[in-house]
């Protein structure tokens, strides 16, 4: 059995005093010796961390029954991976204005919210013909995988997700609308955004594309590719099992095993999404930094620069 246990939580709820409750959570996640990155927003918290599973169980059930959280986290959901290896290096509790940054002022899915589609109905809805299905996450995470249909926006952060439906959609025209993204959180935020902007059939994938690969049997899968994670696996397949993609230290853009034979490639310096984009200033400073990677593992130690997120 692998030794780690990678946990990906979010959820949205009122957090008037989310900055008071940034050293706690640190202590706790110190305590129990598990890494990674956890956002607290006045709308709630998101996060992936990492650590054997005994501590990460201790850590949730600490945020779900402490009473210094009144209840807040009680029905936290979180969604669980195994690795051999620590996905992170070090614990982070952020403090932020959102915890998935939209930047539009007053949407909220605890005020308003799309209808929760689970993941042994999400075929069904996706292959309606009056279905419209967005896929919300970024350009370079879609590249390695997606749903057969979905549209893709080719926004580079989700900040430019409420210019491209303008753009692109008309609340008279499309009727059903259907979103998802990795965890779940960027769509339920965004199928908050669209019913505040009066689309009326707003559906999203809940528990995102990881609890659909978990759930629902490769067979019946609808899913094409790999799903791209924010941590040392880079990218998971059906069952979440760990998939084949790496990943450029240079734009932090998936590679597939094909790309990393390219010559435009450079471990740790670039790669073919890059390899015109890198200055020469840049190239420099991370050959030395690749350099000291290579050193760091002759000596048996893991240099402290060497893929982190």
């Amino acid at each position: 059995m692998p030794k780690y246990l990678t946990a990906a939580l979010y959820k949205f709820v009122s957090l008037p005093e989310y900055q008071a409750l940034q050293a706690p959570i640190l202590a706790a996640c110190k305590i129990h010796h598990i890494k990674g990155t956890l956002l607290l927003a006045e709308e709630g918290i998101n996060g992936t961390i990492a650590g054997l599973s005994d501590h990460i169980h201790l850590l949730l059930n600490y945020l779900r029954t402490d009473p210094l959280f009144a209840g807040k986290f009680s029905d936290l959901e979180h969604k669980e991976s195994f690795a051999d290896e620590h996905p992170f290096y070090r614990m982070k509790v952020k403090l932020k204005k959102e915890i998935v940054t939209l930047g539009v002022p007053g949407v909220s899915p605890t005020k308003k919210v799309g209808t929760y589609v689970k993941p042994e109905d999400w075929n069904a809805l996706i292959s309606d013909p009056d279905v419209v299905l967005i896929d919300t996450r970024n350009d370079y995470e879609v590249d390695i995988g997606t749903f057969k249909g979905a549209i893709d926006p080719k926004t580079t952060t989700f900040r430019e997700f409420p210019e491209y439906v303008a753009k692109n959609f008309d609340k008279t025209k499309h009727k059903k609308v259907a979103m998802f993204c990795t965890g779940g959180i960027r769509c339920e935020k965004a199928s908050s955004y669209m019913l505040d902007q009066g689309f009326d059939e707003v559906y999203h994938l809940q528990g995102g594309i990881l609890k659909y690969l978990e759930t629902v049997p490769e067979e019946q899968s609808m899913w094409q590719g790999e799903c791209f994670v924010f941590d040392q696996r880079v990218a998971v397949k059906h069952n979440l099992e760990v998939g084949n993609f790496d990943q450029c230290y240079a734009c932090r853009h998936p590679l597939s095993p094909a790309e990393m034979k390219s010559e435009q490639y450079v471990a740790g310096i670039s790669c073919p999404h890059c390899y015109d984009k890198v200055s020469e200033e840049k190239r420099v400073r991370l050959s030395e930094r690749q350099k000291q990677v290579a050193l760091a593992k002759q000596r048996g130690e893991t240099h402290i620069g060497e893929k982190q997120k």
